[in-house]
């Protein structure tokens, strides 16, 4: 993820036509993120500055954000000193991650005032800084006092300090042969070498010059660094790139070598970074919120797991029921030679024709170890009867969970409190009091149109699976299901989709499943007459038949590509 200060370049050199825009709104959507709403050229444009700790950022997003209903403290000094006002420069600080935005608005009595707005972009120790015409610091989001930090202060009143300096050299500033200066050939590593000496390089970068050529020598090093830094001028071209192996994901302002064929490219550096972050901004929401109910649902579901473990031992010992009942039977059979204090009988298995020994209680007569051996075999069978259904109910318990810890990696905020209750209702967590009796709403499924306007709808949790399977979708329509994988239940609502579309379908199916990170996963897919819930079972459990399989390999963009907007 290399937001490097190349990357902060591109982004600054695009946001410059937001230059004499006026700032006509502020916003705090989320606890570490200030969204500016600039009108430039008749036109409303959403300008984000993050300082989340993973995902600090700037650029243009056209996401809808929910605002909290009273504006915290630090949006209220932004609204007091850059509301109305007219942004005069954005620029980065030499090459590093550093943003500047210089405002110009008016005070309360009408008298121009200049303010800065500064953004550092330095993972966990990013800030945001109101600062004014003499670099005064008003306002800082996160406040650096003397006691907790030895280098510089963040406090109202105090002088603004850049962060310590790393001592690097701006890469813009020298050719391919100046750089030999900061290099040792019998060092090695020559992309670290790179990162240590030029501010704003990212490992992703220096490990692209050096790929530039087989080997690094005072020749092909310079050729390398000039051919790459030549490309960084050029138009954006920004991409995106998964490594499917790895999980990996990575993106850039343009093109690179290291990246294999599997790309998608973007229009602009800000419909990139509103597709790379959305996601993970949406998950890192869930996680927060939902981190409490993913343990509990991963102890339960380790909990059946070593139960159904135990049960199958315990089934395993009573496999020698019918041995016992064989010896019942033996004993029985041949009591008239028997007499009490016998330690043993030497009989013969009249089933298979050898001798077996039987052990015997001597304290007790023929007819009691004979009642021992019925008695054991009984007291197994009741037992193994007692298992086989235990068994069946701790699979049962088992598949619900995985399927749950499925569907909580794709909700969304608003699905969270539904999985809450549906573990609630079905005895697994506490009922949450609430005060206020909740209304129903509706439920809303996930719709993706295909590529022949069909519609295709998605159950991501258990309440809207059974809801979409047995109530919204007709018997004539087409349902989705990955095979032997937990996953979502998808439908097609056309009776005769095409083959694009059930491709489409299948897809979407194995992206929402447990396997969605894998390749070539099989799904079913069959009409709604042929699929079945079963008296008693859990939620968005079904069985089905008449199935067909296709096999799909998710891919995200395509997916998105296909969203559409929620349905009832």
């Amino acid at each position: 993820m290399a937001f490097d200060g190349l990357f902060t370049r591109k982004m600054v050199a695009d946001l410059q036509s937001l230059v004499s825009g006026r700032i006509h709104k502020i916003n705090q959507p989320e606890n570490d993120t200030i969204l500016m709403i600039v009108r430039q050229n008749r036109k409303n444009h959403q300008l984000l500055l993050s300082i989340h700790p993973n995902f600090a950022r700037i650029h243009l997003t056209t996401k809808k954000y929910d605002n909290p209903f009273e504006p915290p403290m630090f949006a209220r000094v932004f609204r007091k000193h850059l509301e109305g006002g007219i942004i005069r420069a954005i620029r980065q600080i030499d090459n590093d991650r550093r943003v500047e935005i210089d405002v110009e608005s008016k005070d309360e009595i009408g008298d121009t005032i200049h303010r800065t707005v500064i953004l550092e972009i330095m993972g966990k120790h990013s800030n945001l800084i109101l600062v004014n015409e003499a670099y005064k610091i008003i306002e800082g989001f996160k406040h650096l006092t003397p006691n907790t930090n030895q280098y510089r202060t963040v406090m109202p009143g105090f002088q603004y300090e850049a962060p310590p300096a790393q001592n690097k050299h701006n890469p813009f500033e020298y050719r391919g042969q100046d750089i030999l200066q900061f290099i040792d050939f019998n060092a090695g590593r020559i992309d670290r070498q790179l990162l240590q000496s030029f501010e704003g390089f990212s490992p992703l970068i220096t490990k692209e010059i050096v790929s530039r050529r087989h080997f690094m020598t005072a020749h092909t090093l310079p050729e390398a660094f000039d051919e790459v830094m030549a490309e960084i001028d050029m138009p954006d071209t920004p991409v995106f790139h998964k490594n499917h192996d790895t999980g990996k994901e990575d993106f850039y302002f343009m093109a690179l070598s290291q990246f294999d064929d599997d790309v998608v490219h973007y229009e602009s550096l800000h419909e990139l970074l509103d597709r790379f972050y959305d996601a993970r901004g949406e998950r890192a929401r869930v996680k927060q919120r939902a981190n409490d109910l993913v343990k509990l649902v991963q102890q339960l579901l380790q909990k059946y797991q070593n139960k159904y473990s135990k049960l199958l031992e315990e089934q395993q010992g009573t496999q020698e029921k019918e041995l016992q009942q064989l010896y019942g039977e033996l004993i029985t059979a041949n009591i008239y030679q028997l007499k009490q204090g016998d330690k043993t009988l030497d009989a013969l298995n009249y089933y298979t024709g050898e001798q077996v020994t039987i052990p015997l209680n001597p304290t007790k007569s023929p007819a009691e170890n004979a009642q021992y051996y019925y008695k054991q075999y009984n007291r197994m069978k009741t037992r193994e009867r007692e298992l086989t259904h235990q068994l069946l109910l701790t699979e049962e318990n088992i598949q619900y969970f995985e399927n749950i810890e499925q569907q909580l990696a794709h909700i969304t905020v608003d699905d969270i409190d539904d999985i809450r209750e549906e573990l609630a209702e079905q005895g697994f967590i506490r009922q949450r009091k609430q005060h206020k009796k909740k209304k129903t709403s509706a439920i809303k499924l996930q719709t993706y149109q295909s590529t022949d306007g069909d519609t295709i709808l998605v159950g991501k949790n258990n309440k809207q699976n059974d809801y979409l399977t047995n109530k919204r979708a007709q018997k004539s329509h087409f349902w989705f299901h990955t095979k032997d994988f937990p996953g979502s239940h998808v439908v097609i609502l056309n009776d005769a989709p095409s083959d694009q579309t059930i491709d489409e379908a299948a897809m979407i199916a194995a992206y929402f499943s447990k396997a969605g990170q894998s390749g070539q996963i099989p799904v079913d897919f069959t009409q709604i007459k042929h699929v079945h819930k079963p008296s008693g079972a859990k939620p968005g459990f079904v069985t089905y038949d008449h199935q067909q399989t296709r096999y799909a390999t998710p891919d995200y963009d395509k997916i998105q590509a296909l969203k559409h907007t929620e349905s009832n």
